[in-house]
Order: structure tokens, then C-alpha cells, then sequence
């Protein structure tokens, strides 16, 4: 009868021949051993046994952990990355701000610093960054003013970090003194007409998300990151929206309270569905995310055949009407939230000119 052996193992080498060894726990060396028919093989074989010890199996050597993205200190691409991970940055909205900051860093660190050179912005040496130097990376974009400035602004944000945090290296803001291009449109975003607000009204009816979302936004006059939240746990015992605005909210946060007005009410009555945590929702029946309502509220725009509309310029319309209405800065701040008069007037200062004008129309009438 065939008895198999603890611990002894056949293998066949390459080159054909039949092998048998010792191998303690499979572990461990190997000690050879005559072919088990052999009148030696039991003496081998407890040979083995007893003199083999067990081996542990040695770990495994840890392999040299290599980083691909050391930076080389003293760049640019040094001082954006700590700026990246700083406190101060980690604070900025995660959603739109941080995001925003992050791809204009990266793209302004992958500029080559010449036409055809190899060399990058990243590994450009902090005391080689000058005024001139922010005002290439700024012109490289200058088919697009606004990602230009957009450069400029967020360069101006690292270097004012670096001279506080790293002094050694940061003895001045370069942005400081470039100046930005001017946007091709000079007003911002367009403001919402009457007649566009209707044509967007005959196309999605009462009732509809569509016509839900329009009317928070044009009657709350808030970004769309607000009415995303807006919902019945924010309406308080007084029937009025109580919220904190989502931009800004964890370095200079604003709280609001605004009253619901009728013709909003009545909109978010006849809205089905809406949510319990939100009136907005998508077709699964859950609250929008910013980017998403953002590209949902733009296919409501383009079915209403208005594709230069969007979702802020309802809030300049917004600012604009209480304007033409006669409202003070400190009122229309009341409403929007802003912080400055400045804000303010950028938004509403077409607006103010016509009842001022209109002002002056009815003086001289009158005379």
C-alpha cells in the first residue's frame, strides 16, 4: 500500500527527472531525499525530520514608497500646494469655490513658461514671479477675459496667503499690480426682461418644477444654491423663510428671513410633486445638488428659447425690480443678502438710472 509522508513533496524538474524533499511545514529549506522506493529512504527521511527546523517565512521587504508629486520647495508649485492644503482654503465652499480655485491653480502651474519650453510654471522659482510673470499666465487666457482675470485673482489669493504663512519666500503679491482685462460682457450676466420672464412662464406651466424653480428665484431674489435648500423645515411659526445662505457660510456667513409673498405661496401650493425637505426635486423624488439644478434649470432655459438666460441673471432681475420700485440699497440688501453697496450698485445700477430718470421727467412736466 502507498502511505503518503508528512512533509515530503514530488516535483518534477525540468528536465523530467522525478525529485522528492523535505519541507517542514512547507516552509522553510528544502532538504533532498533519496526516491521512496530506495532501501535508504527511511533513513533519510527520519534524518530529516529530526534535524529540519521550522523556518518562519521571512516579511516581505517594504518597497521604497515613491512619491510622484515631490515638490521642489521654494516653487510656485510649493507654495499653491500648501496654500491647497491650508486651513484657510479647506475653509472656502467645498462645492464651488475650492473647486474653482483648484482648476485655475492647475492650469496656471501647466503653462509652459515659453512657447515650446518644457520647463512649467510649477517648478518657476518664487523670487523669478513677478508682475510680469502673472501677466503672462493672464494673457495666455485672453480669449477669455473673465478665466483671465479669474488668473489673476486667484494668484492674488496664494501670494496674500504666502506672505503671512511663508515670509522666508513670499515677500510680495505679484497679482497686486496686474491688472485685469475687461470682460466682453461688460454687465455681467444678463439680466432677466419682462418679456423673457413670460416667454419662460407660457412654456412650463403652474404646477411644474420649471415653474416652481422660477418663481423662488425671481421672488427671493437668492442664488441658486439657496433655493435648492428652501423647503418647509425652513419656514418658521411667522411664515417666513428663515435660512442661512450656503455661500460664504463658513467664513462670513448671512443669515436671512424673508417673507413668502402670495404669488409665491400660491406656486408652491399648486406644485406637485414637492418635497418634504425641499420643494425642489428631481424626477427620483430627491433635493437637487447645486450643479445639478444648474444644468436642469439650463434645459428649461433652451426649451423656453432662451439659452443667454440663466439662474442668476433672476436674482439681477430680481435686485433690478425692487430698484425700479423705489427701494433703498439697504432694503434691496435686505432681501439679497449683499454684503456691500457696491454689490448693490453693480447690480441695479440700470435700473436706478431709469427712476431717476423718470424722477427728472416728471420735475420738468410739471414745470
Amino acid at each position: 500500500m502507498k502511505q503518503k509522508l508528512k512533509y515530503v513533496y514530488r516535483e518534477v524538474d525540468r528536465h523530467g527527472q522525478v525529485r522528492h524533499y523535505y519541507r517542514e511545514g512547507g516552509r522553510g529549506a528544502r532538504i533532498p531525499l533519496p526516491d521512496p522506493s530506495s532501501p535508504d529512504f527511511a533513513a533519510a527521511y527520519a534524518a530529516a525530520a529530526g534535524t529540519a527546523a521550522y523556518a518562519p517565512r521571512k516579511p516581505k521587504e517594504a518597497k521604497p514608497t515613491s512619491n510622484p508629486l515631490q515638490v521642489k520647495v521654494g516653487t510656485l508649485k510649493w507654495l499653491c500646494t500648501k496654500y491647497m492644503n491650508s486651513p484657510e482654503f479647506k475653509q472656502l465652499d467645498e462645492e464651488s469655490t475650492q473647486r474653482t480655485r483648484r482648476r485655475t491653480i492647475n492650469s496656471c502651474l501647466a503653462e509652459p513658461i515659453a512657447p515650446g519650453a518644457t520647463e512649467t510654471f510649477a517648478d518657476f522659482p518664487l523670487d523669478r514671479i513677478t508682475p510680469k510673470a502673472i501677466r503672462v499666465l493672464r494673457d495666455r487666457k485672453a480669449d477669455e477675459p473673465c478665466a483671465a482675470n479669474q488668473r489673476v485673482k486667484v494668484m492674488g489669493y496664494v501670494f496674500q496667503w504666502g506672505l503671512e504663512a511663508e515670509p522666508d519666500y513670499v515677500t510680495s503679491n505679484p497679482a497686486r499690480d496686474v491688472a485685469k482685462l475687461k470682460p466682453k460682457n461688460v454687465g455681467g450676466f444678463h439680466s432677466w426682461t419682462l418679456e423673457e420672464v413670460r416667454r419662460y412662464e407660457r412654456t412650463h406651466k403652474v404646477g411644474t418644477q420649471a415653474r416652481l424653480a422660477l418663481a423662488l428665484l425671481l421672488y427671493t431674489g437668492q442664488r441658486k444654491s439657496d433655493i435648492v435648500r428652501m423647503g418647509p423645515p425652513m419656514v418658521g411659526e411667522d411664515g417666513w423663510l428663515h435660512f442661512r445662505q450656503y455661500k460664504n457660510r463658513n467664513r462670513n456667513p448671512v443669515d436671512l428671513s424673508l417673507p413668502i409673498i402670495p404669488a409665491l405661496r400660491e406656486i408652491i401650493d399648486a406644485t406637485s410633486p414637492v418635497g418634504t425637505k425641499t420643494w425642489l426635486v428631481t424626477s427620483f423624488g430627491k433635493p437637487f445638488s447645486i450643479k445639478g439644478f444648474g444644468n436642469k434649470f439650463r434645459e428649461w432655459c433652451n426649451k423656453a428659447g432662451l439659452p443667454h438666460c440663466t439662474s442668476h441673471g433672476l436674482r439681477k432681475a430680481a435686485s433690478a425690480r425692487l430698484a425700479e420700485l423705489g427701494c433703498t440699497p439697504h432694503e434691496i440688501m435686505a432681501i439679497t443678502g449683499h454684503r456691500s453697496m457696491a454689490e448693490v450698485d453693480r447690480y441695479t445700477r440700470a435700473a436706478r438710472q431709469k427712476v431717476l430718470a423718470r424722477s427728472v421727467e416728471r420735475r420738468v412736466s410739471r414745470r
